[in-house]
C-alpha cells in the first residue's frame, strides 16, 4: 500500500523549503523504495530551489543519501530488501552507445523511477536528480541503489552519492592524477576538498589548494594539500604565478576548477603546465560565457575536460571508496560539518552560502 512520510519540498523559486507529508507508491517493475538514513545538503539542492536547474516545481529535494532497501518491485535483481545502499543518479542503462562501447560511466540514458511521488492532494513531485531523499523514504529506480558495506555510517556513506564522488572522480577518473603528479584545485568546498583527498589517494606529489577562505584551506591541508593559496584580491596572473611558484615554475599537471566561473576557468587554463589537463567540475550557471584566444588553446596543448559526477561508475567506485574509508585511508568523516534534522535544511542552505560548512547532513 502507498505510504505517507515526511519530506522537504521547494514549491517555487527561492521560496523557503517546507516539511510536508508526501505519498510513496508501492514500487513498480524495476523500482525500489529506500528508507533513507542520512542525506547530505548539496549545493545542487540549492540550485533546484533557486530555479537554476529547471522550473518543474514542486521539487522533492535531496539526493546525496544512504539507506536501507525497504521494498522492491517486480523484476528487480540488483538489490534486495534489507540491503544497505548509497543512492546514485547514474542508473546505467547498459544499452546506449556509451554503454555498448564499454564506457558505462558516460551512460547517456540513465533512468529514474517511472512512478511519481506526490503530495497528499495528488500533486506530482519532481525528485532532485531523480532521487528526492530529503524524506523518510523515497522511490527510485533499482539501478540507482548501490550496495555497500553496512559498517560505514550513513552520514559518511551518503556523501559518495554526489559531492565527494564528484571531487574524487574529477581528480582520479577525469584528471587521471597519478603518482608524483602535481595538481591544483581551485575552490575548496565539498567538491574541491574531495578532489584534494582524491589526489592524495592517487599519490600526487604536489597538491595545491586555492580558495578565498582560510577555513577551507585549513581543511584542504588536513585532507592532503601540500600547499595552500588564499586568492583574495589576486588577479589571474597572480594566481597563475602562485601555482607556478610551487610547481617548479611550470604549472600543475592537472588543474581542477571546482567553482565553475569564467575567471576561475582561465586561472585553471593558464595555471597548468604545457600539455596539462584542465578539469571543470564546478557547475556554471546558464548565463556564463568563456572567451579564450584560440591560439592559446592550440599552443598550450593538453586536454580540456568536463567531469560529470566525477566520471564515476557507482557499482565500481562506491564499494571501493567505502572499503578505503573502512581501512582508514579515506577520511570521509572530515566532510561532515554537522548533522541536522529535516526542519533545519533552510538554515543549512544559509550556512552553505556563507561557506560555514563543507556538508550539513540530515540524519533520520
Amino acid at each position: 500500500m502507498p505510504e505517507t512520510v515526511r519530506g522537504v519540498i521547494a514549491r517555487s523559486v527561492n521560496a523557503p523549503v517546507e516539511v510536508v507529508e508526501i505519498v510513496i507508491p508501492d514500487p513498480g517493475p524495476g523500482e525500489a523504495v529506500v528508507r533513507v538514513q542520512a542525506c547530505g545538503v548539496c549545493h545542487t539542492d540549492l540550485h533546484y530551489r533557486q530555479g537554476g536547474i529547471n522550473d518543474d516545481f514542486p521539487f522533492l529535494l535531496g539526493h546525496e543519501a544512504a539507506g536501507v532497501v525497504d521494498a522492491v518491485g517486480p523484476g528487480v535483481t540488483e538489490v534486495a530488501v534489507g540491503d544497505y545502499v548509497i543512492l546514485n543518479w547514474r542508473a546505467v542503462c547498459g544499452q546506449c552507445r556509451a554503454c555498448r562501447r564499454g564506457r558505462p560511466q558516460y551512460c547517456f540514458a540513465t533512468h529514474n523511477a517511472t512512478q511519481k511521488m506526490t503530495l497528499t492532494d495528488g500533486t506530482e513531485l519532481s525528485p532532485a536528480l531523480g532521487i528526492g531523499a530529503f524524506a523518510e523514504k523515497t522511490l527510485v529506480a533499482a539501478g540507482q541503489c548501490t550496495k555497500v558495506d553496512p559498517a560505514a555510517p550513513p552520514q559518511v556513506a551518503g556523501l559518495l552519492g554526489c559531492g565527494v564522488m564528484a571531487g574524487i572522480g574529477a581528480a582520479i577518473n577525469t584528471g587521471g592524477v597519478g603518482r608524483g603528479d602535481s595538481i591544483a584545485v581551485i575552490g575548496c568546498g565539498g567538491v574541491g576538498s574531495a578532489a584534494v583527498a582524491g589526489a592524495r589517494l592517487a599519490g600526487a606529489g604536489t597538491i595545491v589548494a586555492l580558495d578565498l577562505d582560510d577555513r577551507k584551506l585549513s581543511t584542504a591541508r588536513s585532507l592532503g594539500a601540500t600547499h595552500t593559496i588564499n586568492t583574495t584580491g589576486l588577479g589571474q596572473d597572480d594566481v597563475v604565478a602562485a601555482i607556478q611558484a610551487v610547481t617548479g615554475g611550470f604549472g600543475a599537471d592537472v588543474v581542477v576548477d571546482a567553482v565553475g566561473r569564467p575567471e576561475t576557468y582561465k586561472q585553471a587554463f593558464y595555471g597548468r603546465d604545457l600539455a596539462g589537463t584542465v578539469v571543470l567540475v564546478g557547475v556554471p550557471t546558464p548565463e556564463l560565457t568563456l572567451e579564450l584566444p584560440l591560439i592559446d588553446v592550440f599552443g598550450r596543448g593538453g586536454s580540456l575536460k568536463s567531469s560529470w559526477y566525477g566520471d564515476c561508475l557507482p557499482s565500481r567506485d562506491f564499494p571501493m571508496l567505502i572499503d578505503l574509508f573502512l581501512q582508514g585511508r579515506l577520511p570521509l568523516e572530515a566532510f561532515v560539518s554537522e548533522t541536522i534534522g529535516l526542519d533545519d535544511i533552510e538554515a543549512a542552505f544559509t550556512k552553505m552560502h556563507h561557506g560555514d560548512v563543507l556538508r550539513s547532513v540530515v540524519l533520520f
